[in-house]
């Protein structure tokens, strides 16, 4: 028998994995044609070539032994690492080095890895409602407690009052996700700049130190000219979490970074225990060929344009049909309210059209779902006159 721990988590299973293998069932039984699947941000728009010519550089190039063999740290390889620390103090007026700069797993690697490093049995992380699901099983899985901040729902911005009246003496770390997975907001300037004073005055009223990860995988997903602000900036015990996965389209390769500013409290101890907690969770380092392919693809970047499209083809028609839902200044997603109060109800409905969608639940926002406009143009054009019946059977019942 599996453990009581994994017997909870198996029955808990992300709803948005179990959506996606529904997906798959339907589309052997009625066609992909006949299957309107947004159920998973998987990325839709081709790997930059810069990538696969990277792979064969560097297969042709490099020692196959030391290419594939364990890397000289467990943080990554050096040259990577300091690599990436150049290309961000370029981009953003940094001073990193590689002592900075920890390669992860993708961003749930990252996070992992971080919340391994901070946490004791009993530490609190807050999350900002909506958040991705994952992160309630990831701080569970270092006996951490999950708080929860709700937003303004008229914009989906955190709601700072409330915020500051969760912060305890137990708060270690505060996760903060933008551009936002499930709503596609960026949080303003001014969002930041609040957040950062309320932990400054918490930290000093506590005397603790509180530590915000910043979650960062759709950074450059963003629209319409918006700038997503670079938290450590504003915070000086900020931690940044990073992935490819989304900018160059490389989900499957699972491949990141973590950011540790030296202005960071106890940072070179951070990163010591980054080092170890990447080792000890079984990682051992990020995959060494998908680190160098990465150092040589530094500048590339996918058509956001593609997703530009389907945001406001998608947005606008759903729009017309009557949904209501705030447009996304970044990421691939559409958060939609409901037109009936249970969400999973209504998400349930929509697969009898064989429309895959999420339901707001899952995300700890109930009343609303998530639509991933990660997918095929003709999708969503074809989708749009079948959101049209699922809304006039919704009319009638």
């Amino acid at each position: 028998m599996i453990s009581q721990k994994m017997q909870k988590l198996v029955a808990g299973s992300s709803a948005i994995r179990a959506m996606f293998t529904e997906g798959n069932r339907l589309r052997e039984l009625y066609g992909k044609k006949n299957v309107f699947d947004f159920s998973l941000g998987n990325p839709n728009v081709a790997v930059p070539n810069q990538v696969n010519e990277a792979i064969v550089e560097i297969l042709d190039s490099e020692d196959s032994l030391a290419l594939h063999g364990y890397n000289k740290s467990n943080a990554g390889h050096a040259d990577v690492r300091q690599a990436i620390a150049e290309n961000l103090n370029e981009r953003f007026k940094t001073d990193f080095s590689e002592q900075n700069i920890v390669m992860t797993v993708g961003a749930a690697g990252g996070l992992n890895v971080i919340l391994k490093t901070l946490l004791d049995p009993g530490d609190e992380v807050i999350v900002f409602v909506p958040f991705f699901g994952e992160y309630r099983n990831y701080v569970a899985n270092y006996d951490g407690i999950l708080v929860e901040v709700s937003p303004h729902i008229s914009d989906f911005q955190p709601d700072l009052l409330a915020f500051a009246k969760r912060i305890s003496k137990r708060t270690k770390a505060v996760i903060i996700n933008t551009p936002n997975n499930p709503t596609g907001v960026v949080y303003s300037r001014e969002t930041i700049k609040k957040i950062a004073e309320i932990l400054v005055e918490k930290e000093q009223a506590f005397d603790t130190d509180i530590y915000l990860i910043s979650d960062e995988p759709y950074r450059e997903l963003v629209y319409d000219g918006v700038t997503v602000p670079f938290l450590p900036h504003y915070y000086q015990n900020t931690l940044v979490v990073y992935s490819y996965s989304k900018s160059l389209s490389l989900p499957g390769e699972r491949i990141g970074y973590l950011v540790i500013p030296n202005g960071c409290k106890d940072s070179a101890a951070i990163f010591a225990g980054a080092e170890v907690a990447t080792r000890i969770l079984g990682f051992v380092n990020a995959p060494s060929l998908q680190q160098k392919i990465i150092k040589k693809c530094l500048h590339a970047s996918i058509d956001v344009a593609y997703y530009n499209r389907n945001r406001e083809t998608l947005y606008h028609g759903l729009k017309d049909l009557g949904f209501v839902c705030i447009k996304p200044q970044g990421a691939f997603y559409l958060f939609v309210k409901a037109p009936i109060e249970d969400d999973v109800a209504f998400c349930k409905m929509a697969k009898r059209f064989h429309i895959l969608i999420v339901p707001g639940s899952a995300f700890a926002c109930p009343g609303y779902f998530r639509v991933a406009y990660c997918v095929a143009y003709e999708t969503i054009v074809n989708a749009l006159p079948v959101f049209a019946k699922l809304v006039n059977v919704e009319e009638k019942i």
